[in-house]
């Protein structure tokens, strides 16, 4: 298990040595997109921890609507 102090001792210069090597690896262009994949996983990771289930209506469905 990791240390939890080892946390607490990341300054804002280790901080912006990490955002730069990502955005070496990732580039520029790319940031948006992971921003938004790691969104959407925290999203549906805390929706799976409470239980929730988003249910859409059956009536809202834009394929069967024939138009």
């Amino acid at each position: 298990m990791a240390n939890p102090t080892l946390l607490a001792t990341i300054g804002w210069q280790e901080l912006l040595l990490i955002l730069v090597i990502v955005v070496l690896i990732f580039g520029g262009s790319r940031l948006p997109q992971l921003g938004k994949g790691l969104g959407e996983f925290v999203r549906n990771l805390k929706s799976g921890l409470r239980g929730d289930e988003e249910k859409k209506p059956a009536g809202n469905d834009k394929e069967g609507s024939g138009r």
